[in-house]
């Protein structure tokens, strides 16, 4: 039914946007590491949503991008994988690391969202792993690597800063956007300083 909203970014929040669009606010829940992709409140912002029907309730859920809404909805067709723990799954990992994971056959970096155990991970794998492969641009050769680049220091340093008292999912948003090559140390201070700045 929606498939994009495009207004003024009233609202932005970790894990949550509200876009204005024709006098009509819109809320939608994004993933935690795609916070810093909107841009500011006030300005023009584009998203990607899903509309997720039940008996009590319509939620919208959000993405910056036409490649994360296609990979959320391959994760959500997957039986046991509801809206929300697609959304969880895309916190932790961004879309791209999700989709070499799943071609590569590695579901161990999926268990890193809340919700999602090793059978459920498992499952994810066998159903996509055959429809990620046929998708353009992605390399089974290549998964290996890039999905232990997400799950290695930063995972770490995710798991030290949880220890400090944020939640994981919004460690690992920080986190992403950082160069691959620090240390676990700087990682920590680095997370420390953004996680700092939106308390």
């Amino acid at each position: 039914m929606y498939y994009s909203l495009r207004g003024t970014l009233l609202v932005k929040e970790l894990g949550t946007v509200v876009v204005e669009c024709g006098g009509v606010g819109y809320r939608v829940a994004v993933p935690a590491g795609s916070y810093a992709r909107f841009p500011a409140v006030g300005e023009e912002a584009m998203v990607y949503t899903y509309l997720s029907v039940r008996e009590d309730a319509m939620e919208l859920f959000g993405f910056p991008t036409e490649a994360e809404l296609t990979t959320y909805k391959m994760l959500v067709s997957v039986s046991g994988v509801g809206p929300k723990v697609g959304l969880a799954i895309l916190s932790d990992l961004s879309a791209d690391t999700a989709m070499t994971a799943i071609a590569a056959g590695d579901y161990k970096p999926l268990t890193a969202a809340a919700g999602v155990g090793p059978k459920l991970a498992q499952r994810i794998v066998l159903e996509l792993k055959d429809k990620v492969g046929a998708l353009e641009g992605v390399s089974p050769d290549a998964a290996p690597a890039a999905a232990g680049a997400a799950t290695g220091g930063k995972a770490e340093a995710a798991e030290a800063l949880a220890a400090l008292g944020f939640p994981r999912s919004q460690a690992l948003a920080a986190l992403r956007g950082l160069d691959n090559s620090l240390s676990v140390e700087d990682y920590i201070k680095e997370g420390l300083k953004l996680l700092s700045s939106q308390v």
